[in-house]
């Protein structure tokens, strides 16, 4: 089946739903279909559920859901707001819901995200028969500066990982037969200046990754067997060129922050990537060879991107080989697609959709 369906969604208003076609035999890229969601809640990170039957969104100050009848219907079902501090909510904070990961397994709950101020919970919610948002079962603590913008389940399911980019640190918590969680532990950081934004795991539930914003590396952990807690093995890898000027001479802020990592669907190689927070310079993607273990074996490539990547440049691997490879950034927005063969990356097809927003994270349905 050459034609494969992907969406994307915005990180301003007006709220929308992209489906976008790739065809992996002329290796072309189109838009078929703008769907219309609620005005105020463009999606800054979508998923699907298990079955690919439901998507859900982080939506400005709501957690969405949609039904997802084929690549061009897509209905919006529910939206929910941020569960813990009652300030998250307000119209005059600038809390956010930032991410969302759907369980893959029963009770197939979702696990949520605010982020900036007034972010110390993680929000669990229940889902309909159907797989809609249904009920916020739990609102469980992190701390006060808490600012959660990645996290990942174990193979199994039973231990949930938590990317602490404000707080500096990653938190394991355990999931509980209904489907909430409850506290491990964390750790922090290896440096202070690292601030880790997201984490991907390996098939074996050995090693997990832990990409760092501010530090613009991939820092390895591996997973202790008796304690379940991540353990630095001190390897790291950097998302940006060593040596290349780093801080803005004025200003002292970094120019480059690392943005998303995620595994390919045989798990031998792991994607990351990072954006540039100034126009003129370009973002990196990063490629990575896995030992069987899970282990960072190598890393294969470190490539400038085509913008900065904005607010995006997310790498977003097709589930079902290792070819093909989307990547979406929301300074311009371009969706490209990549091919990866032989250790090699380079792209084979690209669209730009000119839409407020346009570019955050690709998913990708069929």
């Amino acid at each position: 089946m050459p034609l494969h369906h992907l969406m994307i969604g915005t990180w301003t208003p007006p709220g929308a739903i992209f489906t976008v076609q790739f065809d992996d035999e002329n290796l072309t890229l189109k838009l078929v279909k703008r769907t219309e969601i609620p005005h105020d809640e463009p999606i800054s990170w979508m998923a699907f559920d298990h079955a690919k039957k439901n998507l859900y969104g982080s939506a400005m100050k709501k957690w969405n859901s949609f039904a997802v009848k084929s690549p061009t219907e897509i209905v919006h079902e529910g939206s929910h707001p941020m569960g813990g501090d009652p300030q998250a909510n307000s119209s005059e904070t600038n809390t956010r819901a930032i991410f969302l990961l759907p369980a893959k397994q029963p009770p197939y709950a979702v696990y949520c995200n605010p982020f900036y101020k007034h972010a110390g919970y993680g929000n669990v919610f229940s889902v309909s028969d159907s797989g809609a948002l249904a009920n916020n079962i739990q609102n469980y603590p992190y701390q006060e500066n808490t600012g959660i913008h990645g996290m990942v389940f174990d193979p199994t399911e039973t231990y949930l990982y938590s990317a602490d980019l404000t707080a500096n640190k990653l938190w394991a918590h355990r999931k509980l037969p209904s489907g909430e969680v409850e506290l491990i532990g964390s750790v922090d950081a290896p440096d202070p200046g690292d601030h880790p934004r997201w984490v991907a795991m390996h098939p074996s539930g050995n090693y997990l990754y832990a990409l760092m914003e501010a530090g613009n590396r991939i820092c390895e952990y591996v997973i202790d067997p008796a304690t379940h807690m991540p353990v630095y093995t001190h390897h790291s890898f950097p998302l940006i060129p060593p040596g290349i000027p780093d801080r803005d001479p004025e200003t002292g802020k970094g120019l480059y922050r690392a943005d998303v990592c995620a595994l390919t669907q045989s798990g031998k190689y792991l994607f990351a990537s990072s954006r540039a927070n100034k126009f003129e310079l370009t973002g990196y993607v990063a490629a990575f060879r896995l030992r069987d273990c899970g282990s960072i074996e190598k890393q294969l490539c470190l490539n400038p991107t085509p913008t900065s990547g904005g607010h995006s440049n997310a790498v977003a691997p097709c589930d079902w080989s290792d070819e093909w490879v989307a990547i979406t950034d929301d300074q311009e927005g371009w969706v490209e697609m990549y091919r990866w063969k032989d250790e090699f990356l380079h792209r084979v097809a690209r669209v730009r959709i000119p839409e407020p927003g346009f570019g955050m994270n690709a998913i990708w349905y069929d």
